[in-house]
């Protein structure tokens, strides 16, 4: 997995490639907390994301219970029709702001 962030003013957009699964959920998710109270808007760039696992997913579950009671927006871009499968499939395209 590679993470490339970058950052608009406070608006700041995660892109990750490759994989998010059991072995790597944990440094995304040290990745995007290290970040929490710099940004007042959050992007994740899935568009060369190949695979996001049972463990991604509860990174995502994370982080949108930290960002949605201080009303900071979570958006997710630029998913493949793979990983948009796994979100309908585990009903996150209900729960997550997916464009």
């Amino acid at each position: 997995m590679k993470i490339l962030k970058e950052y608009n003013d406070k608006e700041l957009t995660v892109k990750v490639q490759e994989n998010i699964d059991t072995v790597t959920a944990p440094d995304f998710e040290n990745e995007l907390t290290e970040e929490f109270g710099k940004f007042d808007s959050l992007i994740l760039d899935f568009e060369e994301l190949e695979y996001i696992s049972s463990s991604g997913l509860r990174v995502l579950v994370m982080v949108e219970k930290k960002l949605k009671p201080q009303n900071i927006p979570f958006t997710i871009i630029n998913s493949s029709s793979t990983i948009r499968e796994i979100f309908g499939m585990s009903g996150f395209d209900k729960i997550l702001n997916i464009q």
